[in-house]
């Protein structure tokens, strides 16, 4: 039997931190994007609002400065390894992020079957209108992981979901094993497994046969 394991991104594989706050400190909008995030936390903008202003905030953006962001990231130690295992045991692996695109598909290089996020054009944006309706949601995330299934043709029931927080709840909803990777309140009472530490290898070892 195969398994398609679901990553989250900010939070999960990044420690403590968010594609959007690693872009931003390679702008110097950290306090910015502090504000923006705080306000979408209790509500004041939704995911199309706080998409549309990041697009006004990342104008200054080239492919060079997003690769510095994602090379410079704390990432979780033995990303690559967990998702070689995972290949060479048959089953697949993917990333699903509501952050933007462009930093989240850079992690197929890793060994990911497939990554998705927020749809942004690619930077240097130029005069491309940002599309609202590629925005990703937090229920978002169940639509892409049933595509995944059948793509890979496997079943929810054959999912295991890594996650951190409220964005992932939907998700740890409808799969039968889910992993709260230095997780906050919102997912501790729906995970079946939790793990804090910086290596996806021993979060990635709660999930293995006994």
């Amino acid at each position: 039997m195969s398994r398609l394991h679901l990553f989250d991104m900010d939070g999960t594989l990044l420690r403590g931190s968010s594609a959007n706050v690693e872009l931003a400190r390679e702008l110097g909008l950290v306090e910015e994007f502090r504000e923006m995030d705080a306000r979408f936390a209790v509500g004041e903008i939704d995911s199309g609002a706080y998409a549309g202003q990041a697009y006004g905030l990342w104008r200054e953006l080239t492919a060079e400065r997003v690769a510095a962001a994602f090379d410079g990231a704390p990432w979780l130690a033995g990303i690559r390894e967990v998702w070689s295992d995972i290949r060479a045991r048959g089953e697949y692996c993917a990333v699903i992020s509501m952050s933007p695109d462009f930093f989240v598909r850079r992690l197929l290089e890793w060994g990911a079957h497939a990554a998705h996020g927020t749809r942004f054009p690619e930077p240097p944006f130029g005069d491309v209108p940002l599309d609202l309706t590629g925005i990703l949601r937090p229920e978002s995330k169940v639509l892409i992981a049933d595509r995944l299934c059948a793509d890979y043709g496997v079943t929810r029931a054959e999912c295991v979901a890594y996650g951190d927080s409220l964005s992932d709840t939907a998700l740890f909803g409808v799969v039968p094993v889910s992993v709260a990777v230095n997780g906050d309140h919102n997912v501790a009472a729906l995970a079946t497994l939790a793990y804090r530490g910086d290596d996806l290898r021993e979060a990635y070892a709660l999930t293995l046969p006994r």
